[in-house]
C-alpha cells in the first residue's frame, strides 16, 4: 500500500475509474448480447432498437478510449451486417 498522501489518492482515482470503466464495457456487451438474441429470435423490431443501443454505447465505450477505433468499427460493422442480413 502507498504511504505517501498523493500516491493514496492516486491508488484511490484508479479504483474509481477501473469500475467506471469496467461497467462502461459491462454495459456494451450485455447491449451487443442482447442485440444478438433479438437477432436469433428474427425479431425485427427488437432487433432494429436493440442495434441503436449497442451501437451507441460502442460509440461512447470508443470515444472514453476503452475501445481502439478499429474495434469500434469492427464492432459496429459486424451488428449492421447482422442486421441487415435479417431482412
Amino acid at each position: 500500500m502507498a504511504n505517501i498522501k498523493s500516491a493514496k489518492k492516486r491508488a484511490k482515482t484508479a479504483e474509481v475509474r477501473r469500475m467506471r470503466n469496467v461497467s462502461q464495457i459491462t454495459a456494451m456487451r450485455t447491449a451487443i448480447k442482447k442485440f444478438d438474441s433479438a437477432v436469433q429470435a428474427e425479431d425485427k423490431n427488437a432487433a432494429k432498437e436493440a442495434m441503436a443501443v449497442a451501437i451507441k454505447r460502442i460509440d461512447q465505450a470508443g470515444a472514453k478510449g476503452l475501445l481502439h477505433k478499429n474495434n469500434v468499427a469492427n464492432k459496429k460493422s459486424r451488428i449492421t451486417k447482422a442486421f441487415n442480413k435479417m431482412a
